[in-house]
């Protein structure tokens, strides 16, 4: 059975799997647009899409992009 990654939900803990950034760390990525949006599936239990999350790990992969910190020299 194939699954459809356009389908497939996977929770936090598989998230901070694939992606090793603090859990504070995504979620002001999403805020601003930079990350996958969480879908919330209860009030207390949210989800992401894992085909949006495999789209961002690869564009970040391909852009080869160095990530800085705020206020360090470029």
């Amino acid at each position: 059975m194939k699954f459809n990654n356009t389908k497939t939900l996977i929770n936090k803990k598989k998230l901070l799997a694939m992606v090793p950034l603090a859990e504070r760390t995504i979620y002001n990525m999403e805020q601003r647009g930079d990350f996958p949006r969480r879908i919330a599936l209860t009030s207390r239990n949210v989800a992401w899409v894992l085909a949006e999350v495999e789209d961002w790990i690869e564009a970040r992969r391909a852009s080869g992009a160095q990530a800085f910190r705020p206020g360090s020299r470029a």
